[in-house]
């Protein structure tokens, strides 16, 4: 680990702290499942894990400040019929998550406005086209509506979701298991790991590799691969002495990196959360009981060793808090989820300061709720910078701000599909009454069912 002498910068003393045991999620049942993906997603309103499931697979929504012991019989999400693998909740709605499952399918669900009472299993669209087991589902930043799955049969695909169709394929490009996408700032382009030690930039309209590099990290074991704000690429890995490390790529020029730096030699994979605002990555490793995080600036060596937030449990998985959803009066500038086997810990990084006046130096204008796109518009080729909100005032969700993108989002509006009977022209239509799925033609002596 490289160690910089004294160097300026305003989050050299960013310090971690966990929560009081009262504020944490109590005696919750985390996926045992084998997939390297944080098993934890996050939202200014609801906090959701993957849980443990017989027969299917769940996870849990627990509106934020539901904590203490929760339930054994608390409602969950429960439609897919194989573990749940990997979650993501949507940038422009905090009440809609997808999810991603060995049952090869990828679901939407709609979380009720005080979170659930009863057993959700009917999701508002089921989106299918992969055909192994879906490890990877993620949001598009900027437009409305586009969700990109990417599964163990080396596929990503691009969603409508307010159609349910698949915009884009992307096939023949991975020959091996992919184990992470991720967007860009703007979502023009894509950057993923595979397991053949490649990292690839795609431009998904055009479906062509634009820039790639073999052997990114040398190790067998799995990569991690985030696009900065600036367009850069930082890559987490193993050397070929099973050595963790972390890199930072030029998607220009990929032959060598601008960084490289090896960091102690566990086992387990490095998930990175980054935030964009302030240039920071923090890394948690799966297995471990610590979070490293790391200023990246113009400067050499590029990549600066900020701190380490220790603690005495392991982690199981880790959930990042959007900026919008942080307490900017305590000069908060991150907040994770920890997973332990049975409970779910958040904890705070916080940047010690005097003054209890606003810190914009700290808060820049962040991502907003709002898509700066629509599906069509970015599928014909536009792009969009997101939408940014001062958090001066601190982010309050504003009823009607909710209510007008519910109206206008295509989920709510997904009418159930008609069935036409040829009827005899001198009758009128007759009245018909859906549910789940089946559809009943209502006449006056009979009532005829179709459907499964």
């Amino acid at each position: 680990m490289i160690r910089r002498v004294v160097r300026q910068s305003k989050f050299r003393h960013v310090f971690g702290q966990a929560v009081k045991n009262d504020q944490c999620y109590d005696d919750i049942r985390v996926s045992r499942v084998t997939w390297d993906s944080a098993f934890c997603a996050v939202n200014p309103k609801f906090v959701a894990i993957i849980v443990e499931a017989s027969g299917g697979g769940a996870f849990l929504v627990l509106p934020l400040q539901k904590t203490g012991r929760i339930d054994k019989a608390y409602p969950t999400v429960c439609g897919h019929t194989g573990p749940v693998l990997d979650i993501d909740w949507c940038p422009h709605n905090d009440h809609v998550i997808a999810s991603g499952s060995e049952d090869c399918t990828v679901m939407v669900w709609q979380i009720p406005e005080n979170g659930l009472t009863a057993p959700l299993s009917e999701p508002v669209v089921v989106l299918e086209g992969h055909s192994k087991r879906v490890g990877i589902v993620t949001w598009h930043p900027t437009a409305r509506n586009v969700l990109l799955s990417a599964g163990c049969d080396n596929l990503i695909v691009i969603w409508n979701v307010g159609t349910g169709e698949a915009l884009i394929n992307l096939e023949d490009m991975h020959p091996d298991v992919i184990f992470s996408v991720c967007w860009s700032r703007n979502g023009s382009l894509i950057c993923t790991a595979c397991k053949d030690k490649k990292v690839r930039v795609i431009d998904p309209r055009k479906g062509k590799i634009i820039a790639e590099k073999d052997k990114a990290h040398e190790g067998a074991r799995p990569m991690r691969a985030i696009f900065l704000a600036d367009g850069n690429i930082f890559t987490t890995g193993f050397s070929r002495m099973s050595e963790r490390q972390l890199a930072l790529w030029n998607p220009k020029n990929m032959e060598e990196p601008i960084s490289v730096h090896e960091m102690d030699t566990s086992n387990g994979v490095l998930l990175p959360f980054y935030d964009p605002d302030t240039n920071v990555v923090y890394l948690c490793g799966k297995g471990d009981s610590s979070i490293r995080y790391f200023e990246i600036t113009d400067e050499a060596p590029y990549v600066h060793y900020l701190n380490t937030f220790s603690s005495k449990e392991p982690q199981r998985g880790m959930g990042y808090m959007p900026k919008r959803g942080l307490d900017v009066n305590k000069c908060e500038i991150a907040r994770f989820y920890k997973l332990h086997e049975r409970k779910c810990e958040p904890i705070i990084m916080t940047v010690p300061r005097k003054s209890d006046l606003f810190q914009d130096d700290l808060y820049p204008d962040t991502a907003g709720p709002d898509p700066a796109l629509e599906t069509e518009e970015w599928f014909e080729g536009k792009n969009g910078e997101p939408i940014l909100i001062s958090l001066k005032h601190g982010y309050v969700p504003g009823k009607n701000r909710d209510l007008k993108v519910v109206k206008k989002n295509v989920l709510d509006n997904k009418a159930p599909k008609k069935v036409e009977e040829p009827a005899p022209p001198q009758k009128p239509a007759s009245p018909q009454l859906t549910r789940a799925g089946k559809i009943y033609i209502l006449c006056p002596a009979h009532i005829y069912l179709f459907g499964e």
